[in-house]
């Protein structure tokens, strides 16, 4: 039985290449989200292990507030230059040296614009001198306050040499300086990990860069000859005590390191979730393909029971297919996925300028790779290899394949998952679920879906039907139309994948484009200003500039009012908050909808607050609570709450008064609010203030609107990025329409014979052919469409409260979506078609 097996999986090599190349697909995303991780997690293991590679002990105080990855950016708290005198006398230390490294020095490059970074920090620090990992390639150190020193990598991207004029963004506006020095690193690298750095003298960069002058951000300590820096570690911990953070330099590679690594464990979840979604589409293709499979050797199985095989033969006859599928496409899915991971890896690290650690197949990838690839085919096979074993021996005398069973179980089985697929939906999205929330709502999706491909059948058949009276004016039309129509099940199946992929898109697009919608409206409604100033943000800080512009905007005939808003991240009597700040209350509310109790606020004394109600509602506070609030920087300061303002009355849910800014992690505005006197024209005023911002180019101003919408892309950005990965989905229920209408042409061979015999035209064929794949693809993108937009519907409903106030359907690209399912349609057949336009009459009525 397993060398009968072999030999007719042998006989049909095309079968087992359209059955594998779904699971290729899917276990290549698979395996390739595990390879690029494994490589980008090795890249950032060796950038640590190089960047605290000199360093045995590493001293810094705590912050005052501490900051997750996915906060921002800590900022440090300044070390007082006593401490390093201190440590130097301690035993066992060999040198102890004040550094000042601090993320946030944005060169400007020659054409004007700021360096940007998508990823490596920015650093500005004191000159130290070189090491054995640090060499000076041109030029020196800086010695005068007007003097810096870039790294290679630095230099090369803002196309600098040593004597330019170069400015500088820090914690203080712009400021020029003559570059004197360009340093790199042993290996011939320009960077550790593609960092921009920026080297200034001690004073300046403890200035600029920490805003407290004779302080640092950390100590390096070198031990002793005979000293383990773990032992160094325990002495310098033990001598400065409980306000200082001590750690080895192992430790310091080794807690980044993992810090980095969290976020590409997110980002490989993503990859794998995506990749989920392509091999449950997969399990359609192949569920189709064993189907259609088992119904063309009828006539073969039923010969083999009539010859003494066993219903348990027959399951593993069609069982041992599946595993041969899926091994080969395992191997072939594993090799795909380490291209595939190495280039993601490659795009990277050109992305990021990091040089990455050599490509290498993690464990993971290769047990994932035989795991999915098994699983996902024997699964799929299931269902056809129980229906092959059903065969009688006595249809091995007959000519009809398995005849399409009734559709009512089916049905009443989809209604009944689709129910509990829903009713789980529901809770997730209208109930409090607590921790099981997401899980309630992705599965709730997965069941619906499954309840929506089963119920798919019943309604096939007349949608079809409608569908294909758009080409039935020929007569390849309506053999086409009747084609598609003839068996449900199949055709159900096939559109079913195509469906999900559909789905997925529109929902998501319905749930962004009804947020950009909803932010967009209650954008114009909140804000006055006619005028904004802001910029994007490509690194760990968000763009500022100068605070004068502000004062020198209130100058400008027909300007109402002007308003600079500043933010940081404190801790509100012991949690983490986002606070907001101005340099003006009067000028912002003249400038933003305020309404409720900051309406009647002109001002904010040194020790008062305004707060949010979301924010007093969850920390219990009311009008005259205590709050204290630490700042990034400074001491601790005790506020009375002088108001309780509506929600999106303030840009903010906690708002400061005006003294507190000094404090902030950075003392510059991030955004600024423009109010023109009334009848006053935009284009009169901008110009001005553009040229105002002449000096600081990480930021910008527009008009209004313009702002609005620069705000509103970003849910494109989102959508786009959706499409891409789901384009896998897509491809693998492109390739399942391509799967069916060839086997469907072997199928029906004698049939196409007979018809090419009684006068239809090679031409007439393919047409038939096309109009049968256009019909199925525009049924299965026609059932997404809508699905997509009942399911973006209902998420968007449930998140009416948190601003989404608009639903909103998006009829141009749900469109576009059934227009591309149509050229799907066409291109998917031009394979299927052309040979079924070349089949020989003659051998063709003979085939058996």
């Amino acid at each position: 039985m397993l060398r009968a097996t072999l030999k007719s999986l042998l006989a049909r090599k095309l079968r087992l290449i359209l059955s594998g190349l779904a699971v290729v697909l899917g276990v290549m995303f698979v395996s390739g989200s595990f390879v690029v991780t494994d490589t980008l997690n090795r890249t950032f293991d060796s950038i640590f292990a190089d960047a605290f590679a000199a360093t045995d002990v590493s001293v810094s105080a705590k912050p005052k507030v501490a900051v997750s990855e996915m906060d921002g950016e800590e900022v440090a708290a300044p070390l007082p230059a006593a401490t390093v005198d201190k440590i130097k006398t301690l035993a066992g230390v060999r040198s102890a040296t004040g550094r000042v490294d601090a993320d946030g020095a944005r060169v400007i490059g020659s054409d004007g614009k700021v360096l940007t970074s998508q990823g490596p920090p920015r650093l500005g620090g004191n000159w130290t001198g070189t090491d054995n990992l640090m060499e000076l390639r041109e030029g020196r150190g800086p010695t005068a306050d007007d003097e810096i020193a870039v790294n290679a990598n630095t230099a090369k991207l803002a196309g600098f040499k040593v004597g330019d004029r170069v400015g500088v963004l820090t914690l203080e506006p712009k400021k020029t300086f003559t570059l004197v020095g360009i340093w790199g690193y042993t290996g011939n690298r320009d960077s550790i990990g593609g960092v921009q750095e920026v080297a200034f003298t001690t004073p300046v960069a403890q200035k600029l860069m920490l805003g407290a002058p004779g302080s640092y951000s950390t100590v390096v300590v070198q031990a002793a000859d005979g000293v383990s820096p773990a032992e160094l570690r325990d002495r310098v911990a033990a001598a400065l005590g409980p306000d200082y953070v001590v750690k080895t330099g192992k430790q310091l590679a080794d807690e980044s390191s993992s810090s980095i690594k969290e976020g590409l464990s997110f980002f490989n979840q993503i990859l794998l979730g995506f990749a989920g979604v392509a091999l449950f589409v997969g399990i359609f293709l192949i569920l189709n393909t064993f189907s259609i499979i088992v119904a063309q050797r009828t006539r073969e199985l039923a010969l083999l029971r009539a010859m003494g095989a066993s219903r348990r033969q027959v399951i593993g006859s069609v069982l041992v297919e599946a595993v041969a599928i899926g091994l080969v496409a395992a191997v072939l899915g594993l090799a795909a996925g380490v291209g595939a991971g190495a280039g993601l890896a490659a795009l990277f690290g050109k992305f990021a300028d990091v040089d990455l650690a050599s490509i290498g197949v993690p464990p993971a990838a290769i047990i994932s790779a035989f795991l999915v690839g098994l699983v996902v085919t024997v699964v799929a096979a299931v269902l056809p290899a129980l229906r092959a074993s059903r065969i009688a021996p006595i249809a091995a005398m007959q000519e009809v394949s398995i005849p399409d069973r009734p559709l009512t179980k089916l049905s009443v089985a989809g209604a009944l998952v689709l129910s509990a697929g829903a009713a789980a939906l529901g809770v997730g999205l209208f109930a409090d679920a607590g921790d099981a929330t997401l899980w309630l709502i992705l599965g709730g999706v997965l069941v619906s879906f499954i309840g929506v491909a089963l119920l798919t059948p019943l309604i096939s058949k007349p949608v079809i039907g409608l569908l294909g009276r758009l080409f039935a004016w020929s007569l390849p039309g309506r053999l086409g139309r009747l084609n598609s129509g003839r068996n449900p099940r199949r055709t159900a199946i096939t559109a079913a994948a195509l469906m999900i992929g559909i789905a997925l898109v529109t929902g998501v697009t319905v749930v962004m484009d009804s947020a950009k919608s909803s932010l967009k409206a209650e954008a114009t409604s909140i804000l006055k200003a006619e005028i904004m100033i802001s910029g994007d943000q490509n690194g760990s800080r968000p763009p500022t500039y100068d605070p004068a512009v502000i004062d020198k905007t209130k100058t400008i005939p027909g300007v109402r009012a002007a308003a600079g808003l500043y933010q940081d991240l404190v801790l509100a009597d012991g949690k983490r908050e986002y606070a907001s700040a101005t340099d003006d209350f009067t000028g912002l509310t003249e400038a933003y909808r305020t309404t409720g109790a900051a309406a009647a606020l002109t001002t904010l004394g040194p020790d008062q607050i305004a707060v949010g109600e979301p924010n007093a509602k969850e920390h219990g506070w009311q009008t005259g609570s205590q709050v204290t609030i630490q700042a990034s920087r400074g001491k601790p300061h005790t506020y009375t709450i002088a108001a309780v303002y509506p929600d999106d009355a303030l840009p903010g849910n906690l708002f400061l008064p005006q003294q507190a800014i000094k404090d902030f992690g950075i003392p510059q505005p991030t955004f600024g609010f423009v109010r023109l006197d009334d009848g006053v024209a935009v284009s009169s005023v901008l110009p001005q203030v553009k040229a105002l911002l002449a000096d600081s180019p990480e930021v910008a101003a527009t008009d209004s609107a313009t702002f609005v919408d620069q705000q509103a892309a970003q849910f494109d950005q989102i959508i786009t990025m959706i499409q891409i990965l789901l384009g896998l989905a897509i491809l693998i229920a492109v390739l399942g329409v391509v799967n069916t209408l060839a086997l469907s042409v072997l199928e029906r061979t004698r049939e196409l014979g007979l018809l090419r015999a009684v006068g239809l035209g090679r031409a007439q064929t393919m047409r038939m052919i096309t109009v049968e794949a256009v019909v199925i693809s525009v049924f299965g993108a026609l059932l997404g469409v809508v699905v997509g937009a009942g399911m973006g519907s209902a998420v968007t409903r449930a998140l009416k409260d948190d601003g989404i106030t608009q639903i909103v359907l998006p009829w141009g690209r749900m469109g576009t979506y059934l227009v591309l399912a149509a050229i799907v349609g066409v291109v998917a057949a031009v394979v299927p078609a052309i040979r079924a336009a070349r089949l020989n009459v003659l051998g063709a009525i003979a085939h058996d």
